[in-house]
């Protein structure tokens, strides 16, 4: 595995951890690189979800990713919330935490939506010091995800591309770069989405979101419940060449189809990758050294599943 950013190693192509899955994963061990949980499914949660997640944390590498940080927010930062997710990432043995470059609530409401910044001079110095606390009490550097958008600022002054590019530099964070938002974005507001991925700075991309999304004529939603369509790929693509090659995730949140379907969407971006830059396997080795024991079913224990951006 090549160190391409921040120290963080390329671990190949995963897949979203959802607990319609749970049952077959534990049952097949599949030929998985790496798994992504959503941080606030298993914040607050024990009984059987926590239990398959530690089974799966034994074979395989976890990422989080989180959609309730609001890094964004005129409020002041939840350090109960901050203290909940530095606990959980060193239980499962985080690689990297991620979140959004968004809002989610105002006055300790949560809107349960990742709500767009204006992308101006006076947010970007708001969000590189909140950034910098979030390091600090985590320990480590934070990767945020550009989102999709649905609606613009009128003294937005800045691209988002300049935007990220500035607050990655300035406060030595990570990136993750979901192309699909970026082609959602792009639809939506009428920009070039090869300039922003060849504007975004490469050496500080974590990580790479796929999905689908749908196509409302008007506008695109970012709802996570198809396949990647042909454009999208096409960006993965340059993504990928100009990164040297990234740890590689697919999102499906709605509609969710059998596991090895959604693999087989995922294993599609081997199809776009240089082939001087595909990541080695990994998953296998390990997954076959796992015990394979059926997990007993205790009372029911249930979590939400909160959709990605």
């Amino acid at each position: 595995m090549t160190l391409p950013c921040l120290g963080h190693p390329n671990l190949g192509l995963g897949v979203g951890l959802r607990t319609a899955h749970f049952p077959y994963i534990l049952q097949h061990r599949p030929d998985v690189d790496w798994f992504e949980i959503i941080s606030e499914n298993f914040m607050d949660s024990g009984g059987r979800p926590r239990y398959v997640l530690d089974q799966i944390a034994e074979c395989y590498p976890i990422v989080m990713h989180g959609v309730s940080l609001s890094i964004g927010s005129a409020d002041a930062l939840d350090f109960d919330y901050l203290r909940k997710l530095k606990r959980l990432a060193g239980e499962v043995k985080a690689r990297w935490v991620s979140d959004h470059l968004c809002w989610t609530g105002v006055a300790g409401w949560n809107t349960h939506d990742l709500l767009p910044i204006p992308l101006n001079e006076r947010t970007l110095a708001h969000v590189v010091g909140r950034i910098r606390t979030v390091q600090d009490y985590l320990e480590r550097p934070l990767v945020l995800e550009n989102p999709s958008t649905y609606i613009t600022f009128a003294d937005s002054t800045l691209p988002e591309w300049e935007f990220l590019s500035r607050m990655a530099e300035e406060t030595d964070c990570g990136l993750l770069l979901d192309v699909n938002n970026v082609y959602v974005s792009s639809v939506n507001h009428d920009f070039d989405p090869v300039e922003y991925v060849r504007s975004v700075p490469h050496g500080r991309v974590v990580q790479c979101h796929l999905a689908g999304h749908t196509n409302c004529v008007t506008h695109l939603i970012d709802t996570h419940d198809g396949v990647v369509i042909d454009p999208v790929w096409d960006l993965y693509r340059l993504a990928h060449r100009l990164t040297g090659g990234i740890s590689t995730l697919l999102e499906w949140d709605a509609r969710i189809p059998e596991f090895p379907i959604v693999h087989a969407e995922v294993l599609k971006a081997r199809n776009y990758m240089d082939s001087a830059l595909r990541p080695r396997p990994t998953a296998r080795t390990v997954a076959i050294s796992c015990e394979t024991a059926t997990v007993p079913h205790p009372l029911a224990h249930s979590i939400v599943q909160v959709a990605e951006g």
